[in-house]
């Protein structure tokens, strides 16, 4: 872990490079380019070799598509408690994404015509599931679930399967409850390929959403404009702000829980309390023995984490909003003088008795959220984000000639008469 006090030498040109702009390196730029071109080219093929390759599993273009029967056998092999924890977090992301889908409207402009919007959802979206160290049950329902939320009648899923062609069966169960179609078993930078660009069994979608390693968002990130995504969601991150109110055990248990995603998480604390940094720092030490994947976690903590003694609170929260993290925990005892000043997050969690861990199975927002600073930029996922917007204009004879003139003198002025003739027409009739 890295440790800094605003009194080091190292301190400020370590806070200066937390203000990040996501950029791909050179290498996963044409890595990436190589795989969309061989897609694009070879199809089912591609995709065969390529899961070979990255994930050992020995696929044909007949066992691309999780079957009926595969999944029939996932039905059957959750557990009780499996289904009940998957039905009550649909339930939350329902009823939340209810109050962020966007609804018709219609009203009249100055000359009298008729505007509106018209909101529908996609015909069909493609969400990614990453898999590896672990399945991501709660990522299948913050992406297809919100989708179902909408209405999206097509929902393709596609997630890396394992060795032995298998994908886990927590997950197909949580995939099929939030109302996914399809599944491939297919991950990394091909899925988004094939999901973008379609190949002889897989057509393509409207709109692909999900979080990914840096290969698959360097995918999504390459074929905007083929297809259109949610955000660049990358390896996930935590940043905790805490006054001397925090509870260091809490504190430590948050950060412990974001290094468990493991590759290339970030995991940051930053307090104006010398005294409780020292003490977070010595309730990591106690609770990592007792967890399981202490392996992982370890290389996070050395190589991704960060503890900040800020001369000030006002310091801590402009490093917030410098770093711009995907999780930001904000505890003090002014929180409602410091919330409004945080800008850029992804989410915030706000006192003490909000873990992240709650947020990211169960409370009802998506956990798929931009990182890497994108959180400037990029929103995390919405349920209005599988609608399309479609706008409405309806004139009769009198906002016609309530319009003309204003017609005719853009059209004078952009030299474009044929515009201005097939407003005039109208009214000459």
């Amino acid at each position: 872990m890295k440790i800094l006090s605003y009194h080091d030498t190292g301190y400020p040109a370590f806070v200066r490079r937390l203000q990040r702009r996501a950029l791909p390196a050179t290498a996963v730029r044409d890595l990436v380019a190589e795989i969309i071109t061989h897609v694009a080219a070879k199809g089912d093929e591609a995709l065969v070799t390529f899961t070979k390759r990255f994930d050992g599993a020995l696929l044909t273009p007949k066992t691309l598509f999780v079957t009926g029967a595969e999944f029939a056998a996932a039905r059957k092999a959750v557990t009780p408690a499996t289904r009940l924890a998957v039905a009550s977090s649909l339930k939350n992301i329902h009823d939340f994404a209810q109050h962020g889908l966007r609804r018709n409207w219609s009203t009249r402009n100055a000359e009298g015509a008729t505007v509106g919007e018209r909101f529908t959802p996609f015909d069909r979206v493609g969400v990614y599931v990453p898999g590896g160290k672990a399945p991501l049950v709660s990522t299948a329902l913050m992406t297809a679930g919100f989708a179902q939320a909408a209405g999206v009648p097509e929902i393709i899923a596609a997630t890396p399967c394992g060795t032995d062609g298998a994908v886990n069966p927590a997950l197909l169960y949580a995939l099929l409850a939030a109302g996914v179609t399809e599944v491939i078993k297919v991950g990394g930078a091909q899925a988004i390929a094939a999901l973008a660009l379609g190949t002889k069994s897989i057509r393509p979608v409207d709109c692909i959403f999900g979080p990914g390693n840096r290969f698959v968002v360097e995918a999504k990130r390459q074929l905007v404009g083929a297809v259109a995504i949610d955000l660049l969601p990358g390896p996930s991150e935590i940043l905790i702000l805490s006054d001397k109110s925090g509870n260091p055990d809490f504190i430590a248990a948050d950060m412990l829980a974001q290094a468990e995603h493991g590759g290339d998480s970030v995991v940051g604390f930053a307090t104006d309390s010398k005294a409780l940094l020292g003490k977070v720092v010595k309730s990591i030490q106690q609770q990592l023995p007792a967890l399981l994947r202490g392996k992982i976690i370890r290389d996070v903590l050395k190589a991704g984490t960060f503890l900040l003694h800020v001369k000030s609170f006002a310091d801590a929260v402009a490093i917030a909003n410098s770093f711009c993290p995907e999780h930001l925990s904000l505890v003090t005892l002014e929180e409602k003088f410091w919330l409004p000043k945080i800008r850029t997050a992804g989410a915030i969690y706000l006192g003490a008795y909000s873990p992240v861990a709650v947020g990211d199975f169960l409370a009802g927002p998506s956990h798929t959220l931009p990182t890497g600073g994108a959180g400037r930029s990029f929103s995390g996922l919405r349920a209005d984000q599988f609608q399309r917007r479609t706008s409405i204009v309806r004139l009769d004879k009198k906002s016609v000639r309530a319009s003309l003139a204003v017609v005719e003198e853009f059209a004078r002025i952009e030299g474009l008469d044929a515009h201005g003739r097939s407003t005039a027409i109208r009214l000459e009739q």
